[in-house]
């Protein structure tokens, strides 16, 4: 007979915010409900004999008095008012902190005994002596390093979590999934126990957040706007759209009056005041100053389009100063043998951009994730910065996250260890990918969201693009009253981890047609788009409204975090949302976590990709842009004997930082068949608090602690 193997793993994740409790004549019980994805069809029932894909996982949580102090610990070390402001956590004191409780360990093993699993005799779990069985043990459960591995087959795995299993197949590719209907946990068991995957999640990879011009010949063309596909290109289920002919962009204009027209490195550092040389950046990963560029396979850079962009726009960049410095995760490999605008353009965009940025005195790590038959996720990638997310903080989920080391027999695959804690991360980490948070389980995204918090307490800066579709969803899906997302839903479908409070969302902007980047004070020229405003000054950008439009709304999971409070409140109380909008439209509880944060251009990026010059749009561009400011932030602190700024959105959102962004009054963010947010002076959920002026940002940091 074929077992599957239960694992029960031990993680510092967030209680589920939304569990009810169900009724049972004999034991209570706490159902964890399904998250509705798109183009998944149900086939069969699972065979109870049918081993599960992937080892099936408890996560246990983490003390409650720890849990409920996660955001005071944080303020602690970001709000400039604290005598604890910028003393940052190390890996140690955090496994001490939310290290699970030996009650929470007790009562799960008790359980497990209790439903005729028994550990190794000689084994323990965190130094908790294993239970006295009540009578012989049927089945044998292993503990290792915080992880109980069960042997059970698929029908055992259904009694225990009172759950059925079923097989759907993705409508596009075929591929089948084993995925579970809502399970039940024993009432108290519940508060102990997390998350259980893979149970209800899809295998939905994140997104690359940016596309390609529809008109990119300055002169003329005859191509399509298209988006980014999914980052496993050559298997993967969200791979609806391929690339369109195009033409590539003739003539470069490398001057400030064109950038209307092409987004240049010279344009972004007119329209932020972007003027500062480096001093502290070194060459070894880990030591001075630093900045991480997230990359997915088989999504990877071209070293020839790198050259190409350099010698055009920034010719210091050459020889060794020339190519990012590689930190594979998991097999991650700058993979050349497939070169198309879906594999070479984001990680093409990202460092062309950030290495042209922050100069070639301070180097930018690339953390290439997953190998070439796999590829990896947002989880893979903690993994290998927190040895406790990838043991006893949750584990991955296997319907979700790749599992390392790759069964696949081609010799392409990876076969070495996991990554587990092996790379120390830099200050600042940039990612333009993303999820729909119904994509999601709450509980899998709380999770995550959790570890983005302990980055934060370790003096890290996470930074995440907002999202290209609006209100809308990757895929322009939008949301139905039952929860599921398809193309004519009426319901916002905000994007994650945008959306979770512990990192730091960039939604996208453009320059006005005709704007002048360098004068903020000269006259208004005409323009006829969507929106209006009232700012007296005069601003040269608008929320994004070609090709793309701006990420932003509010979570469906996460509270609004206390440092939003202010100015998101005000947002509401201002700016009342259009009658037919206040029955279930978008979540305006007045609770919600809002997103962007801020906001950066995000239109018109001249980038050189397959070796040649291409115009891109997208979010995708304005967070490694935010995320060099924050960087070069940083050396001046450091180099003034002052630590890195590590979890900015308290200091961002508070009232002496007003002045360090422009308000952006023009333009919405549509999708849902609606007209979207408007852009209003102040947080908006088209471009959160504004764009940046980095002289200004660059000051006020300074005088903090």
């Amino acid at each position: 007979m074929k077992t599957l193997s239960i694992v029960v793993v031990v993680t510092l994740g967030f209680g589920l915010g939304t569990l009810s409790a169900a009724t049972s004549s004999s034991s209570p019980t706490i159902p964890i409900a399904i998250p509705h994805v798109h183009g998944y069809t149900r086939l069969s029932r699972a065979p109870p004999s049918l081993p599960l894909p992937h080892p099936l996982k408890l996560a246990l949580t983490q003390p409650s008095s720890s849990l409920s102090q996660i955001d005071r610990y944080l303020y602690e070390v970001s709000d400039p008012s604290s005598d604890k402001f910028g003393k940052h956590w190390n890996v140690e004191r955090i496994r001490e902190v939310f290290e699970p409780s030996g009650e929470t360990v007790r009562v799960v093993r008790e359980w497990l005994e209790e439903m005729g699993y028994d550990d190794d005799e000689n084994e323990t779990m965190m130094n908790i002596p294993k239970p006295k069985p009540k009578s012989k043990p049927k089945r044998a459960v292993t503990y290792k390093n915080g992880w109980i591995e069960v042997n059970a087959t698929v029908g055992e795995a259904e009694r225990l979590l009172s759950t059925e299993y079923h097989v759907y197949a993705h409508i596009e590719s075929g591929r089948k999934h084993v995925v579970s209907t809502p399970y039940h946990l024993p009432a108290h068991i519940a508060p102990h126990v997390e998350v259980v995957i893979p149970t209800v999640d899809f295998n939905v990879g994140p997104m690359k957040h940016f596309k390609r011009a529809s008109s990119v010949n300055l002169a003329t063309s005859t191509s399509s706007g298209i988006d980014s596909t999914n980052l496993n290109d050559e298997n993967n289920e969200n791979d609806a759209l391929n690339p369109q002919p195009h033409r590539i962009v003739s003539t470069i204009y490398n001057d400030l009056s064109h950038c209307d027209e092409q987004m240049t490195p010279k344009c972004l550092r007119a329209l932020y005041g972007f003027d500062y040389v480096p001093s502290q950046g070194s060459n070894e990963m880990g030591t001075g100053n630093s900045i991480g560029i997230v990359e997915y396979t088989p999504q990877a850079y071209l070293q020839t389009d790198l050259d190409k962009f350099f010698r055009e726009f920034s010719p210091d960049l050459r020889g060794s100063y020339a190519s990012p410095l590689l930190a594979s995760i998991d097999g991650g490999i700058a993979q050349t043998i497939h070169q198309t605008f879906d594999l070479n353009g984001e990680s093409d965009l990202d460092l062309e951009y950030a290495m042209t940025l922050v100069t070639k005195n301070q180097p930018v790590t690339l953390y290439q994730v997953g190998d070439i038959v796999e590829g990896g996720s947002f989880n893979n990638f903690l993994d290998a910065l927190d040895f406790s997310y990838c043991s006893y903080d949750g584990g991955d989920d296997p319907s979700q996250d790749e599992p390392y080391p790759d069964g696949d027999l081609g010799g392409l695959a990876y076969t070495g260890p996991q990554a587990c804690g092996t790379l120390k991360p830099t200050y600042v980490i940039s990612t333009s990918y993303g999820y729909n948070e119904a994509d999601l389980s709450e509980a899998y995204a709380r999770r995550q969201c959790f570890e983005y918090a302990k980055l934060g307490l370790m003096g890290i800066t996470v930074i995440y693009s907002s999202g290209d579709n609006g209100v809308a969803g990757n895929f322009d899906l939008c949301l139905n009253p039952d929860g599921s997302q398809t193309p004519n839903g009426t319901i916002f479908n905000p994007g994650f981890p945008a959306t979770c409070p512990y990192v730091t969302s960039v939604g996208a902007t453009q320059v006005i047609p005709g704007a002048n980047v360098t004068n903020r004070s000269s006259v208004q020229s005409d323009y006829s788009g969507s929106g209006s405003g009232s700012s007296t000054s005069y601003e040269p950008e608008m929320a994004c409204s070609n090709v793309i439009f701006s990420g932003g709304g509010f979570s469906n999971y996460f509270e609004m975090p206390m440092y939003q409070e202010e100015s998101v409140k005000t947002w509401l109380e201002e700016n009342p949302v259009p009658p037919a909008w206040r029955e279930g439209v978008f979540n305006n509880s007045g609770n919600s976590r809002g997103f962007p944060d801020l906001a950066a251009n995000g239109a018109s990026y001249v980038v050189a990709m397959d070796g040649v010059f291409n115009l891109v749009y997208g979010t995708s561009a304005s967070a490694p842009v935010f995320a060099s400011m924050i960087t070069m932030i940083n050396d001046a602190r450091i180099s003034n004997g002052k630590g890195p700024v590590g979890f900015i959105n308290p200091v961002l959102y508070s009232s002496s930082f007003k002045s360090a962004f422009h308000n952006i009054t023009r333009g919405t963010n549509p999708g849902c068949g609606k007209e979207g947010f408007r852009a209003v002076a102040g947080w908006n959920p088209v471009t959160g608090l504004g764009t940046p002026d980095f002289q200004e940002l660059l000051a006020k940091f300074m005088d903090l602690p």
